[in-house]
C-alpha cells in the first residue's frame, strides 16, 4: 500500500517539492514587469518584511491571482501551499512547483501531513512562507474563519506572522473565471507583524492556536474591511470544477 493517499488523477509525494527555488528568483521580476503594465498596484508595508529569517505571510483569498501578485511583489523568494488539483495537469504541475508551490491535499491524510513537513523545512531554512488561512477562495467576497496551521508553524519556529490584506483581485479575475481583466487596480497591504512570543509562553494551552489565528484574521479584516463570518469557508465540489 502506498504511503501517500492516492489522488484521483495524479499520485505525488509533497516531500519532493522544496518550495521556492532559483527559478523563482528569475521568475518574479519577469512577471512583475508584465503585470505592472496591465494592472495598477498599490503596495503598502512591504518594507516591514525582514531581509532574512523565517516569517509567515497570512493573506485573505478572493482570487486565483492573490498568490501570483503577492509572490511576484515579494522582496524575497517565498514558498506557498497550493491545492493538489494543480498537480493533475502537467502544465500547472511544472510551473507552479517551479515557482515555489508545495502541493497540499486538502482532504487530509498522509499526503497533507507530508506537505506540512515540507513547509516546516522552508521555515527551518529561514525563508518566507505564504498561506491563506481560510483554506480556499471566498466566492462572495467575505472573510471567513481561519484554520490554525499558520499559528502552529509560527509557534513551532518562533517566527512572526504578517497579516496581509489583498483587495481588487476579484475584479481583475473573479473566482470561476479564466481570463483576467486588464486596467484594474489592486492593493496589497502588509500589516504590522504579530509577535508570537506572548503566545509561546502559553504553548501548552489548547486554546492558544485558535486565539492566535483569530488575531491574525481580525488584523486581516482591519486591512481589507471585508465582512467577517466566523465560520469556515464553503468548498466548491471538485466534481463541478471547470475553471482555475
Amino acid at each position: 500500500m502506498s504511503l501517500f493517499k492516492q489522488n484521483s488523477k495524479t499520485n505525488f509525494d509533497p516531500l519532493k517539492f522544496a518550495g521556492a527555488t532559483k527559478f523563482q528568483t528569475r521568475f518574479r521580476p519577469f512577471v512583475r514587469f508584465f503585470v505592472n503594465r496591465f494592472c495598477k498596484f498599490t503596495l503598502i508595508g512591504f518594507d516591514q518584511i525582514p531581509n532574512s529569517g523565517p516569517a509567515i505571510l497570512c493573506a485573505n483569498h478572493i482570487s486565483f491571482l492573490d498568490s501570483v501578485f503577492l509572490l511576484t511583489h515579494s522582496p524575497r523568494n517565498m514558498s506557498v501551499v497550493g491545492k493538489s488539483e494543480y498537480m493533475d495537469s502537467w502544465k500547472t504541475r511544472w510551473l507552479f512547483t517551479k515557482i515555489g508551490m508545495i502541493p497540499l491535499d486538502r482532504s487530509g491524510g498522509d499526503s497533507a501531513t507530508s506537505a506540512m513537513v515540507a513547509v516546516e523545512a522552508v521555515l527551518a531554512r529561514g525563508e518566507l512562507f505564504g498561506i491563506f488561512p481560510e483554506g480556499t477562495r471566498s466566492r462572495n467576497g467575505k472573510l471567513y474563519k481561519g484554520r490554525t496551521g499558520a499559528a502552529r508553524l509560527a509557534l513551532k519556529f518562533g517566527c512572526p506572522i504578517f497579516p496581509v490584506g489583498i483587495t481588487g483581485t476579484s475584479e481583475i479575475m473573479a473566482p470561476d473565471t479564466v481570463m483576467p481583466k486588464f486596467g484594474k487596480s489592486c492593493t496589497i497591504e502588509i500589516g504590522q507583524p504579530i509577535d508570537t512570543r506572548e503566545y509561546m509562553l502559553r504553548i501548552d494551552d489548547p486554546a492558544v492556536l485558535r486565539e492566535l489565528t483569530d488575531e491574525v484574521m481580525n488584523k486581516i479584516q482591519a486591512l481589507t474591511k471585508q465582512e467577517y463570518l466566523y465560520d469556515y469557508a464553503p468548498k466548491r465540489s471538485s466534481a463541478n470544477r471547470t475553471h482555475i
